[in-house]
């Protein structure tokens, strides 16, 4: 019997090991060729004669011969042939070896190789078990006896479809001729030995934590057996030893602190869902609840890693962080998890985001990291992979855990959230109930609906990010200087067509676009303020809400900074002429057509010992806004503010 395959298939649709399959058919179709195979020849058995039997001290020989291999690599290879079921033994079935002796094989039909019955299906066993318990009349062997009835009790709602297969399967066989009949008794017992062996053998067929050591089997000794031996020895003298109590100490503490939290050892409020069919516990417990509940809450005291871990936690730190004015730690914390655990094809450009967005010099979430690790960090993005953040993101999550953690349980924050957060009560069904509940059932949401809403509230939070807002919230540190140098602009002369005033329509400034902001209440409040009429600074219609920014802006304007000067680095396309002030001027013919090259220093310029009259805090006061006035009058208004990523401009002799 020669079979030939023209396609070829070396076993991709397999797992990785099946290859080495492919690679035995091949040898397994050159043995069977009529010129250069084996040499067969008939069994006369008692009754009948078995066909195509061949001898195992032949395929030894054929073996050597045709791999050029000495007689004991022959037989390993040949007794991995009949492990894998390719060919099997007429006499003794059980033992799944070539014998270097006369005993009698046979090559196993294609249809029972493994690469063509994988996997191997649990009903095609019971089948064939019920045939041999029909023809045996109930005598079976003690392992098979075992599987049968693990089978009919675990397959009780099919096995009238199995025992009425096994009849037909049965009586098809009666109408073969006695050869056939006992060749496919004997392919098929080979089978079901090699994919359901009897214990205490070892199957080749077994993966990964399935596949079965001998134990009975004697190591060979060796210098490397000693040399394991040694090596185990000294790891373990030198592994640290923590006492029982201590062990069994930590385990009583964290068995007593999650008691209550345990479905197994205690009730689930305001029932379990598995046995009532009830889901409210699921509703008051969804990742993005606005109310969670008060054993959720507890649970953010356990750890740190446990408020991270619940997404209505971080959620309720995130905002804990925002008034802290650091919340871009949380906010790297969670990029650098989106990409341990995002897609591999998307790793390059979430790294190139997490670097423009958190770490690179000027970056508008900047994170404030040692220089060592953003060192590595840096270096390592140059290669990036899922893991090439882990030094950051350990540096940040320590930050957090070890400054932050502690002091968002004392914050309002938290104690608002635990004020807020409810305790169902116990619900009592009856049988009534229970058996409506049941009737009402319905599916839950598809956890890609839930994962595509985290998504698309990530991205609207990031939206939300405005570099050009940031210096009005932040108070730049003293004693700090990082340069970068200078750049020299083109003069005028280059494009004199398209020479514009600072803060015009062409170039709007960023004072401009917050005033406008402002609501015409707060402006009429100002224009009061301005005139001295004092009837005339409440609103009519009772409280107005202010906006922040519009107010800060209002107060610094007033203390005597001029917006040309500070926020000329925030239009950095824009740039102003020589002379002018804070107030526009007509243009006169007098006035220079050209103005003198400037220079001005890109990125980092943080003056030492700013006067705190030009700093900027994040909460402003009254006693802030009266130094900036005396100030001004004082004559120190000319001096400009610098934020940390405003550019120092030369201007009105300043700076």
């Amino acid at each position: 019997m020669t079979i030939r395959n023209t396609l070829q298939d070396h076993g991709q649709r397999y797992r990785p090991r099946m290859a080495s399959l492919k690679k035995s058919e091949k040898v397994l179709l050159e043995m069977q060729d009529p010129k250069t195979g084996l040499k067969s020849q008939p069994q006369r058995l008692v009754i009948t004669t078995i066909p195509h039997a061949i001898t195992g001290e032949d395929i030894i020989a054929w073996l050597a011969d045709r791999f050029q291999v000495d007689t004991q690599e022959a037989r390993s290879f040949g007794s991995m042939l009949v492990a894998l079921g390719y060919i099997y033994p007429l006499q003794d079935h059980k033992r799944l070896v070539i014998k270097p002796d006369a005993s009698l094989y046979r090559f196993q039909t294609p249809y029972f190789w493994p690469t063509q019955q994988l996997p191997v299906e649990d009903t095609d066993y019971a089948i064939y078990l019920a045939k041999r318990n029909i023809r045996k009349k109930g005598i079976l062997e003690m392992h098979e006896q075992e599987h049968y009835n693990r089978l009919h009790k675990w397959m009780n709602h099919k096995w009238d479809f199995i025992v009425m297969q096994a009849k037909e399967q049965y009586r098809a066989a009666k109408e073969r001729k006695k050869p056939d009949r006992v060749v496919f008794d004997c392919q098929e017992r080979a089978y079901w030995v090699v994919h359901r062996p009897p214990p205490g053998t070892v199957s080749a067929m077994d993966y990964g934590l399935d596949r079965q050591i001998d134990p009975n089997s004697d190591e060979a000794v060796t210098p490397d057996f000693y040399e394991r031996i040694m090596i185990f020895t000294q790891q373990s003298i030198m592994r640290p030893r923590v006492k029982s109590s201590v062990s069994i100490g930590a385990l009583v503490k964290y068995c007593a602190t999650y008691n209550n939290h345990d479905p197994f050892l205690s009730n689930c409020l305001p029932s379990n869902p598995w046995i009532t069919d009830d889901v409210t516990f699921w509703t008051l417990n969804m990742p993005c609840v606005e109310i969670p509940t008060k054993m959720r809450v507890e649970r953010w005291t356990f750890s740190f890693a446990e408020l991270l871990s619940d997404t209505r936690g971080r959620d309720d730190f995130r905002l804990f962080l925002k008034k802290e004015f650091s919340g871009e730690n949380l906010a790297f914390w969670e990029a650098c998890e989106d990409l341990k655990w995002g897609k591999a094809a998307s790793i390059k450009e979430k790294a190139e985001h997490i670097y423009k967005t958190f770490l690179a010099r000027g970056a508008p979430r900047w994170i404030n990291i040692d220089g060592k690790t953003m060192e590595v960090t840096v270096k390592g993005l140059k290669h990036p992979h899922r893991y090439v953040l882990d030094p950051a993101q350990t540096h940040i999550y320590m930050l957090m855990k070890k400054d932050s953690y502690g002091r968002y349980q004392k914050s309002p924050v938290f104690k608002d959230t635990v004020k807020k957060a409810i305790c169902p009560d116990e619900h009592h069904f009856s049988g009534a109930q229970l058996e409506q509940n049941y009737k009402k059932r319905r599916p839950s949401l598809s956890p890609i609906i839930l994962r595509q809403m985290e998504q698309e509230q990530r991205a609207k939070m990031a939206a939300n990010i405005d570099i050009t807002q940031l210096c009005l919230f932040t108070t730049p540190v003293p004693h700090l200087a990082v340069y970068s140098g200078f750049t020299d602009y083109p003069t005028a002369t280059a494009s004199p067509s398209l020479t514009f005033l600072a803060h015009t329509p062409a170039c709007p400034s960023p004072i401009s676009v917050a005033l406008d902001s402002t609501s015409v209440s707060e402006r009429q409040v100002e224009e009061a303020e301005g005139d001295g009429n004092p009837a005339a600074r409440a609103p009519v219609g009772g409280n107005v809400s202010k906006s922040r920014m519009a107010l800060s802006l209002r107060r610094l304007l007033k203390g005597g900074c001029t917006p040309a000067t500070m926020f000329a680095s925030l239009s950095p396309k824009c740039h102003l002429a020589a002379g002018t002030s804070s107030r526009i001027q007509p243009i006169s013919p007098d006035q220079p057509s050209q103005a003198p090259p400037r220079r001005i220093g890109n990125f980092f310029q943080i003056k030492v010992d700013i006067p705190p009259e030009c700093r900027i805090y994040p909460i402003e006061s009254e006693d802030e806004e009266e130094e900036s006035r005396a100030a001004f009058r004082g004559g120190v208004g000319a001096k400009e503010i610098i934020c940390p990523w405003e550019s120092l401009t030369t201007q009105n002799g300043t700076g």
